[in-house]
């Protein structure tokens, strides 16, 4: 069993964590859609988002591959199947039947200017879908939580091919010139995901509906297979550790090509534009940029959290667990803040302070109230509360009853990363 690697419990805890900012901007960024949004919106949020949208969801699948590849569950694939199953698809059913639906309906009360009981609409949720001049809504939705209805068929196509990938994990572990593999490293990953930023993201746009959403899974899938691969190998995780200035200045590199260039297409010269720059393809070298920056950012963050975080922090094992129900939790509140506050016009600083802070306060008591009711642990993914009683009476009396999240134990691989989307790349 390996020891438990408390620098990616701790990565995704803080992707959660930048989740919660994320989804509450997404109401207040200009040019943007959103469930909902306020009047207060402004149009320099888009950077900061963007710069956080290219290797959000990235990151996340990634680490969801990095924990199932330390869990060592070869052997065991088919009781791994089934649990992870129960763990991802009970909540997901829970969460479109139950945690979802208050935000379409906010939804369509302030742009359709709904004015329908809960209830009812309700009824057109569950049955019969909602439409508007000639346009339907699919219904019932996942919004936020399509993460984990990728995760699923993700993860059994990990299982099914998990042989093949072993063998090629244990190449890569001891790579005869390291050096060399790992630029390679660099330049492959950056490669490919340049290729589906140019060629199939032009042709299949970002659906989040699983099906035929090609652009989503060439770019997730790839990264998820690649963090089991890559979970155990001592090179790679030295390697990112000792580039990690390298792979940060090339990172900014990359993202100030991208962010220039859409500031430059907003903001043109005001004089003469050059007779050269005129034949350059500068759409195509934005895409360039952008590809280059997700895969540079996402080795920049493992090897920066191989020196900050992995460590035992005190405050890990609690929010390690309560990432899951959070994440169920999060937009719902987001949404349901904003649309009770907007009509208030308290102020662009009130306003958005009282979103993000209501949202943290309100998933930190629905998971205080989840993590003690046994029948609702399993419908915000968590897993069944340990008996503390019978751990008491089977241990030795001289033995200390460990912590069930305690240093030693596996990553816990249920929902190992978190999201949604935005339209200028918005998930």
């Amino acid at each position: 069993m390996q020891q438990r690697r408390h620098d990616i419990d701790a990565l995704r805890v803080i992707a959660f964590a930048l989740l919660i900012l994320y989804h509450s901007a997404m109401a207040y960024v200009a040019g943007w859609d959103f469930h909902i949004k306020s009047s207060y919106t402004a149009e320099w949020l888009q950077w900061p988002m963007i710069a956080l949208n290219r290797w959000r969801m990235p990151l996340l699948f990634m680490i969801s591959g990095v924990a199932i590849g330390l869990t060592g569950i070869e052997g065991r694939r088919l009781r791994f199947a089934t649990t992870r199953s129960w763990r991802l698809l009970l909540p997901l059913v829970f969460a479109m039947l139950v945690v979802v639906p208050p935000q379409t309906y906010f939804q369509i009360v302030q742009q359709y200017d709904y004015t329908g009981s809960f209830s009812h609409f309700y009824r057109l949720y569950i049955g019969h879908g909602l439409c508007r001049g000639g346009q339907c809504m699919l219904t019932p939705t996942w919004n936020h939580l399509w993460y984990l209805a990728y995760l699923w068929p993700y993860t059994m196509l990990l299982l099914a091919i998990m042989p093949v990938l072993k063998r090629l994990r244990t190449r890569l572990d001891q790579p005869t010139h390291s050096a060399i593999a790992g630029w390679l490293l660099v330049v492959a990953p950056a490669a490919w995901m340049i290729f589906v930023q140019l060629w199939l993201m032009p042709r299949y746009p970002e659906t989040h509906a699983l099906l035929g959403d090609w652009t989503v899974h060439a770019e997730s899938l790839p990264l998820f297979l690649l963090g089991y691969m890559l979970a155990t190998s001592r090179w790679f995780w030295a390697w990112v550790e000792r580039q990690r200035w390298a792979t940060l200045a090339l990172a900014v590199l990359a993202i100030s090509l991208e962010l220039g260039l859409r500031w430059l297409g907003r903001h043109p010269p005001a004089g003469p534009i050059p007779q050269w720059a005129m034949h350059v393809p500068w759409p195509a070298i934005e895409h360039i940029g952008r590809a280059s920056y997700t895969w540079l950012a996402l080795l920049t963050i493992f090897g920066w959290g191989r020196v900050w975080l992995d460590r035992p922090f005190r405050w890990l094992p609690y929010c390690t667990e309560a990432v899951f129900p959070w994440y169920m939790l999060h937009q719902t509140i987001i949404i349901a803040l904003a649309f009770w506050l907007i009509p208030l016009h308290l102020g662009p600083v009130i306003e958005p302070a009282l979103v993000i802070g209501g949202t943290i306060a309100g998933c930190l008591l629905g998971n205080e109230i989840i993590r003690r009711v046994p029948l609702l642990r399993p419908l915000f993914g968590l897993k069944r509360q340990p008996n503390l009683r019978r751990l008491r009476d089977a241990a030795p009396s001289t033995a200390p009853l460990h912590h069930p999240s305690s240093h030693l134990a596996p990553v816990d691989t249920t929902l190992a990363s978190v999201p949604e989307a935005d339209p200028s790349s918005s998930r």
